[in-house]
């Protein structure tokens, strides 16, 4: 099996050159990337990183302050709306596509047909969002099949909870939360019954910090009454689910990324993963789960792969800023170690500050050997965020979206450094970045000793090594040694290597010459039952050395 590696694009945001950056500006300020901005060259050059799957984030059309009605697309109040380009995570209708992504608004489906089929001619796999847990609150479909009746349409308003209801419903009661619902319009926006919103929060009066601008979807779970399920007969919102998932699927989309799935019962995953993969075999689907505890329990429900956020990922972010010492690491893949091939590597993604911002390690070089170590150190996949390979400071005050160290999903802007790579006007140190990237995830893919073989770890018997992280790879006759270098100078280090791990990868002693896949340098190697190599390694860096055996 070849080596996933996910590349996030934030489309609205990937091809925008429009650098006027001007904060809670229009679209017609800073402007807004499209689809058509993946042409075959950029989507080719995305394929010569190693890249195998592209995550086209923000295609399903979304609530938003900018004015389509002349389209036929209703208008969003403003209230409800966070930010002037809204949020990706707020869907208003799930059969249709992001007007703001399309050259020709009236053409816009097709526009994304036409993305996925450049994309695999690229020999690249399309991953889109699914939102299951929660909808704008004025969602209403336009584009639905003349058989589907729309979400909400069906509801019984006057039961808080009713198993065939698609809503939760406060009765009699208005929406009322705590801020204005004018945000500068003549009328009002006005909810009766109120609905509740989409963090769970079952009253009329979400705050500010809520996710105030959805409303929950109801699968069948009866919140009021402490979590009580009622699955047969099936609640109409899976079917409803199940069948954007087969509209999508039929699109040619390849995998599905799953907001908040952990928000939506397992039982619902086990229905609709089943149904859709009879169909389509080969589709994936990738799961934002949090908690570890219930990683199996929906691995078991159909999804292929997880995110590893509170493991791997706040380990790696404790050990890149000195607060977890590096064998942290190796208590973090142990803890998955069963379900391993599963598990989602990454260390930024839209919802994560960037790395080189100040609220992280103000350094993007500093998260290198990170990136190395988790793209190298097993078999599972690898996701990275549009700009991290250049280093991205996401330092920006966007709009709504405030100076935090995240790129905004929320307004209209456009990403430093992708302009600037677009012109050919990095600088060294990001050039330099972005060479350790492409050559890391090209050697991931190429190596069968990473996309196949087994893996070693060696920090127990390298106590001593208090800022590098040391590895073996092998597969077949081929051996890789991996050594990262957490530490901002340059180290030159002894790597023990335990007689366990030559009974265990079925090495034999020998002398040979080893070769830095990353700086071709060569290197003279003994392998010795509990000897060690002697090598230097630059700070915030790494050395892959390969070896015939």
């Amino acid at each position: 099996m070849d080596k996933v590696i996910v590349y996030q694009v934030f489309t609205r945001l990937f091809g925008n050159r429009n650098t006027t950056r001007k904060v809670n500006g229009t679209i017609a300020d800073n402007g807004c990337g499209k689809m058509a901005d993946f042409t075959p060259a950029v989507l080719k050059d995305i394929a010569a990183m190693g890249v195998t799957h592209v995550w086209f984030t923000g295609i399903i059309r979304h609530a938003t302050q900018t004015d389509y009605t002349a389209y036929g697309i209703p208008r969003q109040h403003p209230a409800v709306v966070k930010g002037r380009a809204g949020s990706p995570y707020a869907i208003t209708d799930y059969y249709d596509v992001d007007p703001d992504l399309a050259t020709d608004v009236n053409q816009r489906m097709l526009e994304f047909e036409q993305l996925v089929e450049r994309s695999h001619k690229a020999g690249l796999k399309v991953i889109i969002d699914f939102v299951p847990n929660h909808v704008a609150r004025q969602y209403k479909s336009i584009c639905k099949p003349k058989r589907v009746v729309d979400l909400g349409e069906t509801d019984n308003v006057l039961h808080g909870f009713d198993p065939q209801n698609n809503f939760y419903y406060c009765p009699g009661e208005r929406f009322s939360p705590y801020f204005d619902l004018y945000n500068g319009e003549r009328d009002p926006y006005i909810e009766e019954p109120a609905k509740a919103t989409g963090n769970d929060h079952f009253d009329n009066a979400p705050g500010k910090n809520d996710w105030y601008e959805t409303v929950k979807l109801n699968y069948g779970v009866d919140y009021y009454a402490g979590r009580i399920g009622y699955f047969d007969p099936i609640p109409d919102t899976w079917l409803k689910m199940k069948d954007i998932l087969l509209f999508w699927a039929a699109k040619g989309v390849d995998g599905f990324r799953c907001d908040m799935a952990e928000m939506v019962p397992a039982e619902f995953w086990s229905y609709a993963t089943q149904l859709v993969k009879k169909k389509f075999s080969k589709i994936i689907f990738i799961g934002e789960v949090y908690n570890p505890y219930e990683y199996r329990h929906y691995l078991a429900s159909g999804f292929d792969l997880l995110y590893d956020k509170v493991g791997m990922y706040d380990t790696m972010r404790g050990v890149i800023c000195e607060q977890l010492p590096v064998e942290a690491i190796s208590q973090a893949w142990q803890q998955t170690d069963d379900i391993r091939d599963h598990m989602l590597y990454f260390l930024e993604n839209h919802d994560e500050q960037r790395i080189a911002s100040d609220f992280f390690a103000a350094d993007a070089s500093k998260g290198v050997p990170a990136m190395m170590a988790m793209v190298l150190m097993q078999q599972n996949p690898f996701m990275l965020y549009a700009g991290q390979e250049y280093g991205e400071r996401g330092m920006d005050r966007e709009g709504f979206s405030g100076n935090d160290g995240r790129t905004t999903i929320f307004d209209y802007w456009s990403i430093d450094t992708l302009c600037r790579a677009s012109q050919g006007k990095l600088t060294d140190a990001e050039s330099e970045i972005s060479d350790l990237y492409r050559k890391t995830m090209l050697i991931a893919r190429k190596e069968k000793a990473i996309s196949q073989g087994v893996f070693f770890d060696l920090m127990y018997v390298n106590s001593h090594l208090k800022r590098q992280y040391a590895f073996i790879r092998k597969a077949g006759n081929e051996l890789l040694l991996v050594v990262v270098n957490f530490g901002s100078q340059d180290a030159v280090i002894d790597v023990n290597l335990p007689s366990h791990a030559f009974d265990y990868m079925e090495i034999k002693e020998k002398s040979a010459i080893a070769s830095d896949l990353l700086s071709k340098e060569k290197l003279a190697v003994i392998l010795k039952r509990d000897g060690s190599v002697r090598m230097a390694v630059k700070g915030n860096n790494g050395r892959v050395w390969k070896l015939k055996i």
